[in-house]
């Protein structure tokens, strides 16, 4: 048999009494380095010995045996089973596994102890990551583990932290694609889609250090110190489900609140509970925003109250104060850097003082009712109040006769009985007991409700190419004898028109789905040659030729509402909206269009949630009748609005801009029907006349039916 193939031998194990080890002079290791014995102590009595001890027989000068081992490799392990003897938590005979070695060998003991040290491949920080993660998994809290290892808690959830990166990035670490530093700056953000595509950005570049990577995460969040998180306060952002992203690994001044519109709703709602305490004092509006303009007040008169008088507890309190700031001044008098404790009570007292100084003031009972307060929050996110501001044309107000101009009430009949006007973000504050008048629904909301017809109304005249043809032949009978436009030897032209608002329903819409797989159909078929295009529609039999022409004019069928240009100069006319939605109307009636056939259904999102509380009635009102309207008044809008989605989920209630209008001989003719009927329910025979002769009667046959 070749050398090489020589089959090697292993050292034999077994247990020796502790008392009968000893420290060898061979062993390399010298100097102290890693983990301490107290830790490998205590790691042994939780776990056990991981590893054996490997030791050589001692030998007299004749080379008998002693009965005592010598470690040359393993002196650490070694002391921290002394160290557990002298605890006496372990037997001073108690047997240690050990591995033992021929001590007339050709392999020195240096030599053992020497590779047992330098061949030991460390553990891959991910190795160490996912491990902590995998006890996690088991049962084991964050506390438990840094127990285990002796790290702290927070050492613990940095590697679980770590673990908890997209697989991906973890890869790509794992084949060192990727610094230990990087792959922290990843760990602010949970979602791994979103870190998956920064890596992808900066991978490649040359910026990819870990500020870039964590300014990338974030650019979308606000800052926890953002004077608007520290107004509200973290608790009340993470109580209304918003995420506050952390950073474990450096100082990150609280985080980053990764909801903005949320935030910015809380906030809203915070000011406008401000402003409606405001309100109750009397003034005549109260502005509240987040952040005014520099110049807001510009144009306003100040209004100058009288400071309110302190009492005599606080004056003595001021006086103490006053008295406690002179004596640590002259104590501390020439000392050129203040002690801590020192500089902070000074700061205190200038705080206190400060309070007691910005009092607020008395202002006139007839200043109150024409001025006004702003509300905002300081740049600390402190609540900043600024009350008496008078607008212009307040101050022009006549001034009322007090004996004779009050009413009944002793109100001033100029006096506004619903309170302030409130104002937040610039739009006017509507409470829950809003005017219950039936307002004009707002401009946006009405182009939103009309893309929604528009599609649906293309999709009709798409699918009717009777009516289609109709319209086409209008258009070029208008242009050819009316002269309503102007063009050249030959200009048909279908403009598509795009939706400037629309909701975020719009496009998985049925007409819209309906729409774009008629599309692809017949773009499928249709040749990119302008002389094969001829030929291939000169070849179309009539049926597919109409169905292509009823799908090419639907795309220019606009019954969109648009803010009317009141000057005419550009835009939309008023004559011209009308003429649009008449023909739109006329469009539907002939396609016998209706929204709810066609899937549209009122939500919270498209509606409900966007108009008065009055309005939201109203639908249900229609819809279910007057005892589901009892049933929803005494509710909160947001929940009122929740309530009416479900009740009109299977009603087809639409709301007016998304009506067919009937023609005036059809509402005459139903009215007609109506009226007859009503009179027949009376029993009222001298209304309808010769009631033996009825059922002859064609026209009464109608109305019967």
């Amino acid at each position: 048999m070749a050398a090489g193939n020589k089959k090697i031998t292993l050292s034999s194990a077994r247990d020796i009494p502790f008392d009968k080890l000893v420290l060898s002079q061979s062993n390399v290791r010298r100097i102290k380095a890693g983990i301490s014995i107290d830790d490998l102590a205590a790691s042994i009595a939780r776990r056990g010995l991981i590893q054996s001890l490997s030791v050589t027989a001692v030998v007299d000068d004749q080379g008998q045996p002693t009965g005592m081992f010598e470690i040359p490799a393993g002196g650490r392990r070694y002391r921290a089973l002394e160290l557990l003897v002298k605890q006496k938590r372990l037997a001073r005979n108690a047997a240690v596994p050990c591995v033992v070695r021929d001590c007339d060998g050709a392999i020195l003991p240096e030599e053992v102890s020497l590779a047992e040290n330098i061949e030991r491949a460390p553990l891959h920080p991910l190795d160490q990551f996912r491990a902590f993660h995998q006890m996690r998994c088991k049962g084991m809290n964050e506390e438990d583990i840094a127990a285990a290892f002796f790290v702290s808690a927070q050492v613990v959830k940095q590697r679980l932290r770590l673990a908890s990166v997209s697989p991906v990035l973890l890869d790509v670490y794992a084949e060192d694609g990727m610094t230990l530093e990087q792959l922290m700056a990843f760990t602010i953000s949970s979602d791994h889609l979103r870190q998956e595509e920064v890596w992808s950005a900066v991978k490649d570049a040359w910026s990819k250090e870990p500020y870039q990577i964590r300014r990338m995460l974030t650019e979308s969040t606000v800052r926890a110190s953002d004077k608007r998180a520290v107004f509200l306060g973290l608790e009340a952002y993470e109580a209304a489900g918003g995420v506050v992203l952390n950073d474990l690994f450096q100082s990150d001044d609280g985080g980053w609140l990764q909801d903005p519109a949320l935030l910015d709703r809380l906030v809203a709602e915070k000011l406008r509970d401000v402003a409606a305490e405001l309100a109750a004092e009397g003034w005549k509006w109260v502005e509240a925003a987040a952040n005014f303009p520099f110049d807001v007040t510009r144009n306003l008169r100040v209004l100058r109250g009288e400071p309110l008088d302190l009492t005599e507890d606080e004056r003595a309190a001021v006086d103490l104060l006053n008295a406690e700031y002179q004596q640590l001044e002259v104590e501390h008098e020439g000392v050129e850097e203040l002690p801590d404790d020192v500089d902070q009570r000074l700061g205190q007292i200038e705080a206190e003082l400060a309070a007691f100084a910005a009092r607020p003031v008395r202002f006139a009972p007839q200043d109150i009712e024409r001025a006004g307060v702003f509300v905002t929050i300081a740049h600390n996110g402190a609540l900043d109040i600024q009350r008496g501001y008078v607008r212009p044309e307040d101050d022009a107000a006549p001034e009322v006769d007090e004996l004779t101009d009050t009413d009944e009430d002793g109100e001033h009949p100029g006096q506004s009985a619903q309170g302030a006007v409130i104002t937040i973000d610039g739009q006017a504050s509507q409470s829950e007991d809003e005017d219950e008048r039936i307002k004009p629904l707002p401009d946006r909301l009405l182009t939103e409700l009309t893309a929604h017809r528009t599609l649906a109304l293309r999709n009709a005249v798409a699918g009717n190419p009777q009516v289609a043809l109709t319209a086409l032949l209008h258009k070029l009978v208008c242009d050819t004898f009316l002269h309503r436009s102007h063009c050249g030897s030959l200009d048909v032209t279908v403009r598509h028109v795009f939706f400037p608002f629309q909701d975020e329903t719009l496009k998985d819409s049925a007409a819209a789905c309906a729409r774009h797989e008629r599309d692809e159909n017949w773009a499928n078929d249709i040749p990119d040659d302008d002389d094969a295009l001829w030929q291939w529609l000169a070849g179309l039999d009539d049926a597919r030729r109409m169905a292509l022409l009823a799908h090419c004019v639907s795309d220019g069928v606009n019954a969109l509402y648009e803010k009317p240009n009141p000057y005419g100069a550009q835009g939309l006319s008023q004559s011209g909206l009308e003429r649009r939605l008449r023909q739109a109307d006329r469009l539907a009636r002939e396609t016998g269009l209706d929204m709810a056939e066609a899937g549209w259904r009122a939500s919270v999102g498209n509606y409900l949630g966007r108009v008065s509380k009055a309005r939201i009635l109203e639908a249900v009102r229609e819809a279910s009748g007057e005892q589901a309207v009892q049933r929803l008044s005494h509710l909160k809008k947001a929940d009122m609005a929740e309530e009416a989605e479900r009740l009109l989920a299977a009603s087809g209630w639409l709301p007016e801009p998304l009506r067919t209008p009937r023609e005036a001989s059809e509402v005459a003719c139903q009215s007609s029907i109506d009226e007859v009927g009503e009179t027949a329910a009376r029993g009222d025979k001298s209304a309808l006349g010769d009631t033996d002769n009825l059922e002859d009667d064609p026209a009464h046959a109608i109305a019967a039916e």
